[in-house]
């Protein structure tokens, strides 16, 4: 039996951080016991360590906590499903410094064909004029991948007796492996423009899988892991006093392969006060030749939720039903917040 050559297309310091994390992640694990899903995710901007490793840091605040989960093709076959987690601090030790981590768990198929990735990312933030409006973030992101499949739970030719399946007869297979790890490594740099508030630019370009890793579970050297190019980009327009606009698109390239998304999503404000920002977005993505998406979310406060859905319209819709998959994302920002004013006393006219 051929084995199918399989790829992702595809990534503190005091009592009150970890007083946070610790409410994030009990949150994010909920919502993974509520759903569950593949490493490919349609909320490309949710889930920024996957997209470019420069974007580290890149975000208001001081730290960010972000879950992602996707359940895919369950009307096809087992259903694939990806989990990740990841944090991230900026401006660290007083520096222009950001670091992050990031953890991710896939698996697919009935081979159960399982990824762990896992990455320590670093990047660094220049301003490119006096009043910040314009920066430019540089990011690397090196990692270990573990990559593993269960060949007791496929069937094979010959364990065929004339009539039907008998999983008592050997499969006749030689098999090497049935996992393998390697070092990965990913790279980027990210521009954003501040034109003005509720008017921003930016774009990004990443390569991934920087050493072409090998990956074949018969020791064939040949076999190796593409890089993936990222382009990015994302715009921020307010259209009105309470309305904004938020076009984004993303072109992939891995060997031969090609994915490209681009849409919108329009965001309705509902409370724009400082530490206590609203506000409700709903959105309409396409991925070329293969489904187009939609989603709605919620900004509250420090937070910020989106659930998006995948409808198949590729040359697998006879068998998907239109059907493809169910995402949800989470992130939560611990913002910096004003000092305390300090009462003070009125001195006497007389000293």
């Amino acid at each position: 039996m051929k084995i199918q050559k399989f790829e992702n297309t595809i990534p503190w310091p005091c009592k009150k951080v970890i007083f946070h994390a610790f409410i994030f992640f009990n949150s994010v694990f909920f919502i993974y016991e509520g759903f569950t899903q593949d490493i490919h995710f349609s909320q490309f901007n949710a889930s920024p360590f996957n997209l470019n490793p420069a974007l580290t840091g890149s975000f208001e605040g001081a730290y960010r906590f972000i879950g992602n989960e996707r359940r895919q093709w369950a009307s096809v076959t087992v259903p694939y499903q990806t989990f990740g987690i990841s944090a991230d601090g900026r401006d660290l030790f007083n520096s222009k410094l950001n670091a992050g981590i990031t953890v991710f768990s896939d698996k697919a198929g009935d081979s159960e064909f399982g990824t762990f990735q896992s990455g320590i990312s670093l990047g660094y933030a220049l301003n490119l004029n006096s009043d910040s409006s314009q920066k430019l973030f540089f990011g690397v992101l090196p990692g270990i991948t573990q990559r593993k499949v269960n060949y007791g739970n496929l069937q094979f030719d010959n364990q065929y007796n004339g009539r039907n399946f008998d999983p008592s007869i050997g499969n006749n297979e030689n098999f090497t492996r049935e996992n393998r790890i390697f070092f990965n490594a990913a790279t980027g740099i990210f521009w954003t423009y501040k034109i003005a508030e509720r008017k921003i630019i930016s774009s990004g370009i990443s390569l991934y899988n920087l050493f072409k890793p090998g990956q074949s579970y018969f020791d064939n050297n040949q076999i190796r892991l593409d890089r993936r190019f990222n382009f990015h980009g994302l715009a921020q327009i307010n259209l009105s006093e309470k309305i904004d606009l938020l076009p984004g698109f993303l072109v992939m390239k891995q060997g031969k392969f090609t994915e490209a998304d681009i849409g919108s999503s329009i965001k309705y404000i509902l409370d724009a006060q400082p530490f206590h920002y609203r506000a409700l977005f709903a959105g309409l993505y396409t991925r070329a030749k293969d489904a187009g998406f939609i989603s709605v979310g919620m900004d509250y406060d420090n937070w910020n939720a989106g659930l998006s859905y995948d409808i198949n319209y590729s040359k697998l819709r006879p068998a998907s039903n239109l059907r493809g998959g169910l995402e949800v994302s989470v992130v939560y920002i611990i913002r910096y917040l004003p000092p305390k004013r300090q009462p003070q006393k009125i001195c006497p006219d007389y000293l």
